[in-house]
Order: C-alpha cells, then structure tokens, then sequence
C-alpha cells in the first residue's frame, strides 16, 4: 500500500489503562494512523482526549454508535479501515458487532467478550462478512514465545508430556476496589468482568499461552477456585489441572494475591527429549534443557532462530525488547494482512499470525468449563464449547 491503515479507537481515553498502549503499539511500525475515535464514556474525557490526540472535531465522538454510523457513510479514502475496541469486558461485544455489521475490520482487548454466546455470536459474523478480526492476547507476540512454538511443532521437544503455566499478581491483595481504584473496580464486578475475576483477566493468556505454545487443546480440566480478599465479589485466586488432546496433562495457576509480585508469567513445556521454560518478566531468554546434553539459553536478536520468531524481532542481539514490541507485533501482522487484503494480495500466515476470534472463543469457553469444574461435584468436567 502507498499509505498509512486508518484506524478508529474506541475506549482509550486520558482516564484509561490500556488505550495508550494500543496506540504506541500501533505507531512503532509507521504504517498505522489515528483517525477517529470514541475514546469515553464520559463526553467530556471524549472531548479532551480527542483534542489531546489532535483528532478532528468532526471525528471526535462520544459514542461507539455515532461514530461507525457516520464513518461508515465516509468516503472509502477517508473513513477507517479498522477499529480497536479497548473497553472493558462488559463493552466489547456491541460495538465489536456494529463494526463488523458496518463492514471494518477489528482489533479487540481480550477476554473477545463477556459470555461465551457473544464470542460466538461475533465468529459467526465474522465467517458471514469476511471480515479480520485480531485478538490482543499480547503474550503470543514475543519473538522468544515464537520461537518455542515453532521448536515444539517441529518435533525438537518430541511429544509434549507436560505443561506448568503460572500467572502471578499482587495488586489485589486488599480491597482496592473500595479505594478508589478504577481497574480493581470494573475487574471484579460480574456485571462488568463476567463470571470469572482472575481467570477472566489473566487466567485466559496462561490458558492461550499454554495452547499456542504447545499446539495442542485442551480436553478436560479440573479447577478450584477461591476469592481470599473479604469482600470481594469475584475471584481473585485459582488452579486447573489440565488434560490436552495428545494425553499430555498440565496445572495452571492464576492469582493476583500473591503480594509482591508484578507481573510474573511463566511457563514450561516437557517432551519426549527436553524442556522449554520462558519468563514474561525477562522475555528475551529461552532456556531449553535437554535429556541427554547441556541446557542451553536461546537469545532474542540472534541470527540462529527460526523465520517466525525473526519476523517478530526488533533489535539486534543484546538490546532489550518487550511488552510494547510484543504488542507491536500483532499490529504489525494484523496491518500487513489487512494491508495484503485490500491490496488483492496474502501473507505468508506461517510467520505472519495473530490470535483471531477462534481464540476468543476457546478463552470464553476456558472460563466458562473453570467455573463449571469449580462448581461440580465432579472431579473432572470435559471441555465443551457451548
């Protein structure tokens, strides 16, 4: 293409968490410009924010409705080529739904929605339209990540035996949604988080995380649950054990209780001849550890890794790349598609990938079969969609 993707914002306004890193993630690469947005709820932080972002007023909304209404009636070398929703949970499935009804295309904050019939909902309207959809479960974006993927799908590991994936956090440790803590407070309200607090928010990357390094499935899963804060009205603390598709089985951890630490995603595969083990908190190491040799340390920026995880890179050997880089990434790989489909063209999805609504739809079930499995009586409950 010989321009800039146009891209419409919906959230992200000056009072919000995760807008401004949407926006930086987007820009690193060039090939993306803010046009429009309904950047609040509130039409004065609309307002504010638009001015801040030196949008025009005319693309400064203060609805999601008013705003693909009147960009969809634009000319097709004015109005938008996509929109990034990055609203909480609750606020994700109407307007995802009218943009793909509008005809844009959509980026989405995960978890896709706030029940499993809205993801559902949405994969079938994107199969009617045609439209891309990109899911920012931004762990996947790692060069590192990448690598061990692409390790494990080529046999290096052999058959995948074992899987430990761990999130830990501390900011909930006491009732912060009572002290005026705006993202403690949405997070764990039901009718604004859905019926999971810490495997809704970051329960579902450990289970993506878990599923697109190893290239299998979940099958069944056995979870307890615990809310440890008094007070709280959702969960803030849990473990499943997990069976895969191939036999494999697993544990996952997720808790945002665990005072002191920040933001604590690991994880490790076991196979037939070795292990992989990535850290999210030093994400430009892979330690591989083999049975019958030395473990060795794979690098970030260096010359011996595979295509896909070159493709997701920045910076040579021994500069730092991370969370903003990672996120870039998806931008990058969902604008070069975006950019290959309007230009009658295609990308090489075997490098060039995102999670799309398929992993949305398997994160709402996840949640879905944690809260079944914790409720029941039985030991284990079978993974089901619907």
């Amino acid at each position: 293409m010989n321009r800039k993707l146009r891209m419409g914002m919906i959230g992200g306004g000056n009072d919000a968490f995760i807008g401004a890193i949407h926006r930086h993630a987007a820009f690193i690469d060039g090939k993306i410009e803010l046009v429009c947005g309904a950047l609040s709820i509130n039409k004065d932080i609309a307002l504010e924010s638009g001015r801040s972002l030196f949008l025009p007023a005319d693309r400064t909304y203060t609805t999601f409705e008013e705003m693909l209404e009147k960009e969809s009636t634009l000319p097709a070398e004015v109005r938008m080529d996509f929109v990034t929703i990055v609203t909480p949970n609750f606020a994700h499935f109407a307007p995802a739904m009218m943009a793909l009804e509008k005809g844009f295309h959509v980026v989405i904050e995960k978890p896709i929605t706030l029940n499993l019939d809205q993801a559902l909902a949405l994969d079938k309207k994107v199969k009617e339209t045609g439209l891309i959809l990109c899911l920012t479960h931004t762990y996947t974006g790692y060069p590192m990540v990448k690598e061990a993927k692409e390790m494990i799908k080529k046999g290096a590991l052999g058959k995948v035996r074992k899987v430990y994936v761990e999130y830990k956090q501390g900011w909930l440790s006491r009732l912060t949604e009572r002290e005026g803590n705006a993202q403690a407070a949405w997070r764990t309200d039901p009718s604004k988080s859905g019926k999971s607090g810490v495997m809704g928010d970051i329960g579902t990357h450990a289970f993506n995380l878990s599923e697109y390094i190893s290239g299998l499935q979940v099958s069944e899963l056995c979870a307890s649950l615990n809310t440890v804060v008094d007070g709280r009205a959702l969960d803030d603390d849990g473990a499943v054990l997990l069976r895969f598709n191939n036999g494999a089985t697993g544990v996952l951890m997720a808790t945002q209780i665990a005072a002191g630490e920040e933001n604590n995603l690991s994880i490790r595969i076991y196979g037939e001849k070795g292990g992989i083990e990535w850290h999210q908190q030093e994400p430009n190491s892979l330690v591989v550890k083999w049975l019958d040799k030395p473990a060795e340390t794979y690098r970030a920026g260096s010359g011996y890794l595979s295509a896909i995880a070159k493709q997701n890179q920045r910076t040579p050997g021994g500069h730092p790349e991370g969370y903003l880089e990672a996120f870039a990434n998806l931008y990058r790989n969902f604008s070069a598609t975006l950019a290959a489909r309007l230009d009658g063209g295609s990308v090489n999805t075997d490098i060039v990938e995102f999670p799309s609504v398929t992993e949305g739809i398997r994160g709402m079930a996840f949640i879905d079969n944690v809260v079944n499995s914790h409720l029941s009586t039985d030991k284990w409950v079978t993974y089901s969609i619907g």
